[in-house]
């Protein structure tokens, strides 16, 4: 089956799979590390499980959010491995060095220090993402995307430590073991697994939007401004028990919920765009004689791309599903990079890749088996 090869390549892709090999395994022995605070093996083993269970559904929203214009798996990943260990271990020296040097008290080091040191920390990753070529986050889905994947990561492991903490038990701590670790979980396994996901949303969002100025000094203040706007909504989920009690946290909890769900809607509805954006792309293309109008429902609509492998691996084996995968994926691939070129994106080396793609769905097209084409009325 003919290959897509990327053009130009782009460099580092070894680099960053070697890089994020080697944070998986450090990121090993931190969950071991971290895990074994709980000082009782039944304790370390709670403090694992509990921090695994909301992962799935919680990694399930981002691929969901991802799933029309897929990211490369790499990135992904990087990205959550980032979140864990390189963002965890930042942030933990630069806390760890100022409580040591400093008369800072425990509430100011959670209040200021931890959002000033965290969200930078974490924001890396975006900022390198966005730097080189720009072709990971390029709106404002994907910069949310990237930032929930890191925040997820970074939450995954603090987590771990808090759980572990919590069994252990102490002067700060009124119920210890199982129970003190379940209760725990409630908090933030349950009540706000998406804290820190939220936090540095606004960060990533500022630098999806900065993909679309042209201004330098404008991308800077918006990157800026997302960066602060992330400290600072850190700096009001740490600092609300701390300094306006009961009362104050509940009111700063449905506060941020109630901007959590504002930008899960406005997500939802990024997402739809996305849809139209992809058949309208689809139908230009088809226009220009690049596909063949029929082609546009099984390349542009879940329910018909399912429709449209199934039929090739019930028909005509596995390798024609494979092909048809791919072929949908070049063309997804394909029309949004076209859509953003007819807007008038910077895209690097836009036109150049956009033919390459076509070239490789060219390469496919001797093998490809669609179903029969769709009555015109469901074609949109």
């Amino acid at each position: 089956m003919p290959r897509y090869v990327e053009r130009p390549r782009q460099r580092g892709r070894t680099v960053l799979i070697v890089l994020t090999g080697i944070g998986v395994a450090l990121g090993l022995v931190e969950v071991v590390v971290v895990a074994a605070g709980a000082e009782a093996l039944e304790g370390a083993r709670l403090a694992i499980i509990y921090a695994l269970v909301p992962l799935p559904v919680l990694w399930f929203v981002y691929w969901w959010l991802d799933r029309y214009e897929p990211e490369p798996r790499r990135y992904k990943v990087a990205a959550f491995v980032w979140g864990g260990v390189g963002a965890v271990g930042i942030a933990l020296a630069v806390q760890v060095l100022l409580g040591e040097t400093t008369d800072l008290t425990q509430k100011e080091l959670a209040t200021f220090v931890a959002p000033a040191s965290e969200e930078p920390a974490k924001g890396l990753f975006l900022l390198l993402t966005f730097l080189r070529w720009r072709r990971i986050i390029d709106g404002f889905l994907d910069g949310l995307i990237v930032a929930g994947l890191v925040g997820l990561g970074f939450a995954f492991v603090e987590n771990i430590g808090y759980y572990a903490l919590s069994y252990a038990g102490g002067p700060d701590v009124p119920i210890a073991g199982a129970e003190g670790a379940a209760g725990t979980f409630v908090v933030r396994g349950i009540a706000s697994p998406f804290a820190h996901p939220l936090f540095l949303s606004a960060f990533g969002i500022a630098l999806g939007l900065a993909v679309g100025i042209r201004s330098k000094v404008l991308k800077v203040l918006v990157g800026t401004l997302g960066l602060a706007i992330s400290m600072a909504l850190h700096g009001l989920w740490n600092g609300s028990a701390s300094y306006f009690g009961g009362v104050g946290f509940a009111l700063t909890y449905v506060a941020l919920f109630v901007l959590f769900v504002t930008l899960a809607v406005v997500a939802i509805v990024a997402r739809s765009r996305q849809v139209r954006t992809l058949e309208r792309s689809l139908s230009y293309v088809a226009e220009r004689g690049w596909i063949h109008p029929a082609e546009i429902p099984y390349l542009s609509r879940f329910g018909y791309r399912k429709q449209a492998r199934r039929h090739a691996r019930r028909h005509h084996g596995r390798v024609a599903g494979r092909i048809v995968r791919r072929y949908q994926r070049l063309a997804t691939e394909m029309a949004f990079l076209h859509d953003a070129i007819m807007r008038g994106q910077t895209k690097p080396h836009g036109v150049e890749r956009t033919y390459a793609l076509l070239d490789a769905m060219y390469g496919l097209r001797p093998a490809l088996r669609f179903p029969p084409p769709l009555p015109v009325a469901h074609r949109r």
